[in-house]
């Protein structure tokens, strides 16, 4: 019952520490925006939708914001911060399939996001160099560029926030006797899944299963070498995992079997812990994770280049690095004052190996005595237990894998994860109050390593945004953005979005 309360007991320590933190004269930070949009498909274009934590999914859109947020004095030993972020509006709707066993057939609705959510709301705290925060917060990746990358493969800032408590370092902290040539980093974080309701209206109650009340945990660890000198390195590990809950399998239309999933301190520590004991249960819930190498070099004149990699794991052969070219690569430019360039990416992704399309176990086989295992048929993001790595819909991990979400047929999963494309993005500033951010890309998917689709996906983009901020007019800024899609992956797209900010401080 523990994990069952998490997200109950995360926010109401929000509320109170929020409520108690405002008293307190403090200059806050607020912000709030107003956005437009409109397109021809039945959801957002990609880009436009992609890595904005699950706030535009839908082609026609109005929506509103309005956040307030006090940020941690970092040059303090001690200091705390909080933040609440309002999302409220109006969205199209889409049509998804489900199985009515009252008529014995298919049947259809229409749903559309909710008409008002809480985005963030959070406390947290730091001493010296460490943090402890709480509540609902975005996250982004702590490897590649957010405003460009096509997205981190563990957390990309993809979906939207879930509940969690979340501890580690601030930054990277020099390691003992090594003369600050190598430093670490690392965080951890467990999570409460609130997408029960999503799930049940968009599940289509026919074949494949339906997970509720999942947790979540993610823990990462890097490290880099001395980050003064022109050549540094980042190294390290991200891993995430969802358990607990129930399961339920569907066969036809009927419920075959529903599993509770154990909540003992022993299942915990298995998750945690996964120990080969010669069984078949020697770990428990759904685990992925990614290798991550990004090395940089600055010039003379203090621009810098990147070079990165990112290795998805599923399994443990994943981990072993026995999924061929599978990755992220990339190379990054970054400049070290504002010009016409002011970063610029260029990135590969492939997904098609997956270990093979075969996995087989001498010991789920009864009587079976060929003494061979075979570890493959990874199925990125899906699970034959647990519900795909996504939340309300949308992927935790990289975008470039077609989410749920667009699945009109009620599939809970990805459909088309052996996916394989190239992404290029820049930015930049065309005056001091004119800046500009193109993305482009095309991404092709086959199906999955067991389920190849019968005509491969598809799917070209291309966005251009431009962002007006007049100095005489204080803290307000206007963004326009229009995207063309070409493909079925989702769908063929025309869309133009609007979007008017204003910022400022408010002293209480």
């Amino acid at each position: 019952m523990i994990f069952s309360k998490l997200s109950r007991y995360i926010l109401a320590l929000q509320f109170s520490s929020v409520a108690m933190m405002v008293s307190a004269e403090e200059p806050l930070h607020y912000e709030a925006s107003l956005t437009a949009g409109t397109g021809s498909g039945t959801f957002a274009p990609y880009y436009l939708s992609s890595i904005q934590h699950g706030r535009i999914t839908q082609a026609d859109n109005v929506q509103a914001e309005v956040a307030v947020t006090r940020k941690m004095d970092f040059s303090n030993r001690f200091s705390y911060g909080y933040g609440i972020d309002l999302v409220g509006g109006y969205a199209s709707a889409t049509t998804y399939e489900y199985y009515d066993e009252s008529l014995d057939g298919w049947n259809n609705h229409r749903l559309r996001p909710s008409a008002a959510w809480i985005q963030q709301l959070y406390a947290e705290i730091k001493y010296r160099s460490l943090f402890l925060e709480a509540g609902l917060k975005e996250q982004r990746s702590g490897l590649l560029n957010q405003n460009l990358t096509s997205g981190d493969l563990v957390e990309s800032g993809n979906a939207r926030p879930m509940p969690q408590m979340r501890a580690g370092f601030l930054d990277f902290q020099d390691i003992p006797f090594t003369g600050g040539w190598l430093q670490i980093k690392g965080e951890g974080a467990f999570g409460y899944m609130t997408d029960n309701g999503w799930l049940k209206d968009h599940y289509n109650y026919f074949n494949a299963h339906i997970a509720f009340d999942q947790i979540y945990n993610y823990k990462c660890v890097y490290f880099r070498t001395k980050p003064s000198k022109p050549f540094s390195m980042i190294f390290g590990m991200q891993a995430a995992a969802t358990f607990g809950g129930r399961t339920e399998w569907y066969s036809r239309g009927k419920i075959e079997r529903v599993v509770k999933h154990d909540r003992s301190l022993r299942y915990f520590v298995k998750m945690m812990f996964p120990t080969q004991d010669g069984g078949d249960g020697f770990y428990s819930g759904n685990h992925l994770g990614s290798w991550d190498i990004r090395a940089r070099y600055r010039l003379k004149n203090a621009d810098e280049i990147y070079a990165y990699t990112s290795w998805l794991w599923d399994d443990g052969s994943g981990i072993g690095k026995l999924n061929g070219f599978d990755g992220l690569w990339g190379v990054e430019y970054k400049a070290a004052r504002k010009g016409l360039i002011n970063s610029a990416v260029f990135e590969y992704f492939d997904f098609t190996n997956q270990s093979g399309p075969i996995h087989f176990d001498p010991a789920d086989n009864t009587g079976c005595n060929l003494p061979a295992h075979v570890s493959g048929a990874d199925d990125y993001y899906n699970n034959a237990t647990y519900n795909p790595y996504a939340y309300y819909g949308l992927s935790i991990g990289s975008p470039v894998m077609m989410a749920p979400l667009y699945n009109r047929d009620g599939v809970l999963s990805y459909i088309a994860n052996a996916v394989r494309g190239f992404h290029v993005a820049a930015e930049g500033s065309i005056n001091p109050v004119l800046d500009y951010r193109v993305k482009t890309g095309y991404r092709k998917g086959w199906g999955t390593a067991k389920r190849m689709l019968k005509r491969p996906m598809r799917l070209s983009a291309f966005m251009m945004e431009a962002e007006w901020h007049p100095k005489r007019l204080g803290g307000m800024s206007v963004r326009a953005a229009m995207e063309i899609d070409n493909g079925n992956m989702p769908e063929k797209a025309f869309g133009v979005m609007l979007g008017v900010r204003y910022s400022g401080l408010l002293k209480l």
